[in-house]
């Protein structure tokens, strides 16, 4: 075996289980509110698509995520639901990190963060193109 099938073999380990990681934390997402879903499922679509074709199918034809996966593929589409969940999840973690009285510094770091995921996700169409 040559180093550079080890070397793709190991990648497309890493790929997998990085991407099955994903999957676990984006249904940990589903029943977490201040956690999101999508991201995850999206990142995992990202590394299945460079390790394992049947991973990257089995996430396209999910029967609850498929779509809204296959609308992200196609035109990064992000659900007006999506925006909402996103947006609420993020003002509890917000304040529950408020609660916890840290550091102004990571205060204002978090809330720029926030803000800027929050543009991005609107800047994103809602719904795919008419045809």
């Amino acid at each position: 075996m040559s180093i550079k099938n080890v070397f793709i073999y190991y990648k497309n380990f890493g790929f997998k289980l990085l991407g099955l990681l994903c999957v676990l934390l984006g249904i940990i997402g589903v029943a977490l509110p201040a956690m999101p879903t999508t991201p995850f499922l999206i990142l995992a679509l990202a590394c299945f698509a460079r390790s394992s074709a049947a991973l990257e199918s089995w996430l396209l034809n999910h029967p609850r995520f498929g779509k809204t996966l296959q609308h992200w593929r196609a035109h990064q589409v992000v659900p007006v639901k999506a925006k909402y969940a996103a947006g609420i999840g993020m003002l509890i973690g917000f304040i529950f990190l408020l609660y916890n009285s840290p550091p102004a510094w990571i205060i204002a770091l978090v809330a720029v963060v926030e803000v800027l995921v929050m543009a991005y996700l609107i800047s994103k169409p809602s719904a795919p193109p008419k045809k």
